[in-house]
């Protein structure tokens, strides 16, 4: 018998990526269980074209996937994505959108999302970094980690590009260096188990570490 899980007190899950991150979700997603009691936000960083993730994805996860909307609430089981040209915070259990605050350059949505996720989310937090150019939510994995989260980076010879990866990776504040598959079965464990508090990051990283 499974124990309830307390209101607004489940893991969140933050999948950050651009170029290459459908493949890597949609890995993820096959891979993970439906009924693990987290919340999956899969933050894609997109500038100027609409998101077609929330009709994409469903058909790879029995998890209902919503294209996020203002208040919307964050719900376990379920799979979030943001929508286009719009900075993503949480509050108070709910999901709010702002205009994108840096609509020219590289967006920075992953760390703005991550960020708000450390200030504002009462349970735990798991950050995943997956393909994409540029170095979104490294600037986050600090803050991650500074309120007891868990980080993950996709290990960048499974990613059709590396840069993401390898920009969370140089920050130091990576625990697990994983292709998507083992990432799944990580989130699982931790879920399962209920062990987020009790993981040892650093007992493990030398098996996860590239060498």
């Amino acid at each position: 018998m499974t124990t309830p899980v307390a209101a607004k007190d489940f893991p969140v899950v933050c999948v950050g990526g651009s170029a290459g991150g459908l493949d890597a979700y949609i890995r993820l997603l096959k891979n993970l269980p439906a009924d693990m009691g987290v919340a999956v936000v899969i933050v894609n960083h997109l500038r100027t074209v609409s998101t077609l993730l929330h009709e994409i994805l469903p058909k790879y996860t029995t998890m209902p996937v919503k294209l996020i909307t203002e208040r919307l609430d964050i719900e376990p089981n379920s799979v979030f994505i943001i929508p286009a040209l719009r900075d993503l915070h949480v509050l108070d259990g709910e999901f709010r959108l702002k205009p994108i605050s840096k609509p020219r350059g590289w967006p920075d949505v992953i760390t703005v999302f991550m960020r708000s996720l450390a200030e504002n989310w009462d349970g735990k937090i798991i950050a995943v970094i997956v393909s994409g150019f540029d170095g979104d939510g490294a600037a986050a994995l600090r803050d991650i980690k500074e309120v007891g989260g868990i980080t993950i980076a996709q290990r960048p010879e499974t990613a059709a590009q590396p840069d993401m990866p390898d920009s969370a990776i140089d920050t130091g504040y990576i625990d697990f260096i994983l292709s998507p598959e083992e990432i799944a079965r990580e989130i699982a464990r931790f879920a399962r188990a209920n062990v987020l508090d009790e993981v040892k990051p650093e007992a493990t990283r030398a098996s996860s570490q590239i060498h």
